[in-house]
């Protein structure tokens, strides 16, 4: 796999990413919902950027976290250079588009989408209002809408821990972006052999 075909792979991801995560933010009321199946549903949330809604604490905290992900960024697009300059298996110039792709996509929103959106608390937020963004630069939060919850209700008594209580199975809400990097390792773990081969004694 070459540059150019690296390069339109993130780039469409991209393009999907961004097109789905600036839909949603002109069009949903942060925490509205859309049911597609009772599986599925298009749940429109904000984080700031890190696994599972974590964050860093203190002032600064987000401004670090989004200097460290550009310097990530960085590294994986040094490694996807030295991979096709390497010609390594296609599987892993795939994986780390998909990776690259996929961090890029959610460190845009974390860098801009501040500057450009208004807020989406009991409104839909309009871009480049008058009234300007809801954050300054680097501050700004990962747009996040696909939602499965696969299982929803009362677990049953006899369950050890979780027995009696209210549970959904599948809880993240997640986007594209998250979608590329997870895609991307779970690709890792099951060519792993042929991604990155044992050298021969």
């Amino acid at each position: 796999m070459n540059f150019k075909k690296a390069s339109l792979l993130i780039l469409l991801i991209l393009i999907i990413d961004q097109w789905s995560k600036i839909y949603i933010k002109t069009h949903f009321q942060l925490g509205e919902s859309v049911e597609v199946f009772n599986w599925f549903k298009i749940h429109f949330v904000e984080n700031n950027g890190m696994a599972w809604g974590m964050e860093i604490p203190g002032s600064y905290g987000k401004l670090f976290l989004s200097l460290f992900r550009f310097a990530a960024i960085g590294a994986i697009a040094y490694w996807l250079w030295d991979s096709i300059r390497k010609k390594a298996p296609n599987i892993l110039i795939i994986c780390i588009s998909l990776i690259f792709a996929g961090a890029l996509g959610n460190q845009l929103d974390s860098t801009f989408y501040g500057l450009f959106f208004e807020h989406s608390n009991n409104q839909t937020a309009q871009f480049l209002s008058e009234n300007g963004g809801y954050a300054p630069l680097f501050y700004g939060k990962v747009v996040d809408m696909f939602y499965f919850p696969l299982y929803e209700g009362v677990l049953p008594s006899w369950i050890p821990f979780k027995g009696g209580t209210y549970f959904t199975f599948f809880d993240p809400v997640f986007n594209i972006a998250d979608s590329a990097i997870s895609l991307a390792v779970m690709l890792l773990i099951t060519f792993n052999k042929t991604v990155f081969p044992k050298e021969k004694e």
